[in-house]
């Protein structure tokens, strides 16, 4: 079989399943319809339970000064030519506590949102919605006329020319990265305000807009001494 049989199967969104984000830090980019995700695995693997499953792995809180946050750690599981698949791992999260303007919101369905979150990391992994996440990798398996989804394609298009923006001289970056930690001790912010903000592993993985992002944010909260 083909290396990128399944990928190219399940690469292509349908509008329907699109929807624009509206506000906050990823403003103008695409979400995907979760069920939709749910659809592509039935009908290229089979029902859930039977062609495909997944099974919980972990489900943990962390807490960052007043407001907490649900992760889950999933393995999804396909099943091809009648032999399951090694695991494939998936980690989501979720606010479980946040600070509106009303007061703590407390969430009941944190977990089922870091679950769904999960699910979709690991589907990301099989090529599930890959277009929307890499609007280059188009190749002769792309529809020459793709005028539904015009509309995606110029948001990734934007997304694109704002990281090219982010190009930065490595003492910039060095700067920026020092400003970063001074804020961090003087905060007392640590890596988990920086993965649960920006979905990444470790400082390094942090983008010059990111950085700059984080800088500002630190500077508005007050020292650890006195939070």
């Amino acid at each position: 079989m083909e290396n990128l049989y399944y990928y190219n199967l399940c690469r292509e969104v349908p509008q329907t399943a699109q929807k624009r984000i509206q506000g906050g830090r990823i403003s103008g980019m695409t979400d995907i319809n979760p069920m939709w995700r749910i659809k592509k695995l039935t009908e290229i693997f089979g029902p859930c339970g039977i062609g495909w499953y997944y099974k919980t792995v972990r489900e943990w809180l962390e807490p960052y000064q007043e407001t907490v946050a649900a992760f889950v750690k999933i393995e999804l599981y396909i099943k091809v030519d009648g032999e399951w698949s090694m695991p494939i791992q998936g980690t989501g999260g979720s606010m479980f506590v946040e600070i509106q303007k009303n007061g703590a919101h407390v969430s009941d369905e944190c977990y089922k949102m870091a679950t769904t979150d999960a699910i979709s990391v690991a589907c990301k992994q099989l090529g599930i919605g890959a277009d929307i996440y890499w609007d280059k990798d188009k190749t002769k398996y792309s529809p020459a006329n793709r005028e539904d989804t015009n509309e995606a394609a110029a948001n990734q298009q934007t997304h694109t020319q704002t990281k090219r923006k982010e190009v930065a001289s490595a003492e910039e970056v060095k700067k920026l990265r020092e400003q970063l930690m001074l804020e961090c001790q003087r905060t007392g912010a640590g890596m988990i305000f920086l993965r649960r903000t920006y979905h990444i592993e470790k400082a390094e993985d942090l983008s010059v807009l990111q950085l700059k992002d984080a800088i500002r944010i630190l500077k508005g909260k007050p020292d650890k001494e006195i939070a």
